[in-house]
């Protein structure tokens, strides 16, 4: 059973006082006019850009090996829209946790409702399918203010974080289960409750299997899809909480459900069925998808890192002069 975090008088101790001033910046910023929002956010993400230049690098990666038929500028455009909505993640965060609910019915619509509607009324536990878009902190907010339901997730590492992520999970949700709690997430689904299921990060070699993921044929990807299926037979629906482009708030869309294409499948079949849905969600808004993650850091044994290249290029450049780097392009084969 997972024990959820509780507040406690050492929050108040000076080593979370760096983390309370962050808390209270957060909290001000999100009480601005919604447009305000966007365009704080979109400049909160080009600063990181600036700032985060190992997560770049690890994003850019990432469009290369999932979109290698993309030309270079149009990936590049792409990440450049891509840390806007990092930016723009933050901002969302702090909306999920602090806003109350009027203000944010006031700024989402849904489509694809019926979906749930008809899973709900077979009686069955449904496995929401959660992708780590950058909107996921709203995105369970909004879902859960629909259907709550429960979550899976991993602690923070700073105590105080930790209980604040819960708190503000919790506005609008049952419960929490940590991502190992096996054997609750099955407990739950089995009587008929909603999960939030994250399958799409880089979990180890531990219970995963190596599956395609866009144009990466063996990418490390959880075998727990699995375990879900096979042993509470629940609905598998996917939803997409997507920003707007209008810039006037967010959609949620929640798609059909596949559960019917993963019975009877093997784990690898089943980790390959869910990965294609994950990638038909990506594509709604591959803009905001969380492309910062070392999605593909687990490899088959003997094969070579696939960021350690990147690596070893940004060390070389760094060690030579302006006049060594005389063609840009062939430090990059």
């Amino acid at each position: 059973m997972t024990k959820l975090p509780q507040f406690s008088l050492a929050f108040i101790h000076p080593r979370y006082w760096l983390s309370w001033a962050g808390i209270a910046a957060l909290w001000c910023t999100v009480q601005l006019p919604y447009p305000l929002l966007l365009k704080t956010g979109h400049g909160l993400g080009r600063l990181a850009m600036r700032l985060l230049p190992r997560r770049v690098d690890i994003a850019r990666r990432n469009l290369e090996l999932c979109f290698p038929e993309m030309k270079e500028e149009e990936r590049e455009r792409l990440l450049e829209r891509n840390f806007e909505s990092v930016g723009m993640g933050v901002i969302e965060t702090g909306i999920a946790w602090f806003w109350p609910d009027w203000r944010v019915r006031k700024h989402f619509s849904v489509t694809g409702y019926e979906h749930m509607e008809q899973a709900r009324t077979q009686g069955r536990g449904v496995v929401l399918i959660g992708m780590h878009f950058l909107t996921l902190e709203l995105g369970a907010r909004i879902f859960g203010m629909l259907n709550a339901g429960i979550g899976v997730y991993r602690p923070n590492n700073n105590a105080l974080l930790d209980w604040l992520q819960t708190r503000g999970r919790l506005r609008s949700n049952k419960t929490m289960l940590d991502r190992y709690d096996l054997k609750g997430m099955i407990r739950a689904l089995k009587q008929n409750e909603i999960l939030w299921y994250a399958p799409d990060h880089d979990y180890g070699k531990t219970n995963s299997v190596f599956v395609p993921f866009f144009a990466v044929p063996d990418a490390a990807t959880t075998a727990g899809s699995y375990m879900l299926v096979k042993s509470a037979r629940p609905a598998v629906i996917p939803f997409v909480p997507r920003r707007k482009e209008d810039g006037t708030g967010y959609e949620l869309i929640i798609l059909e459900d596949i559960s019917e294409t993963l019975q009877g499948g093997d784990k690898a079949s089943v980790a390959t069925q869910m990965n294609r849905a994950i990638e038909r969600a990506v594509m709604m808004a591959p803009e905001q998808y969380m492309w910062l993650h070392r999605r593909f850091k687990t490899r088959p044994e003997g094969q070579p890192d696939r960021y350690k290249r990147k690596k070893q290029i940004a060390s070389s450049a760094r060690t030579l002069s302006p006049s060594d780097i005389s063609d840009r392009s062939s430090i990059q084969q």
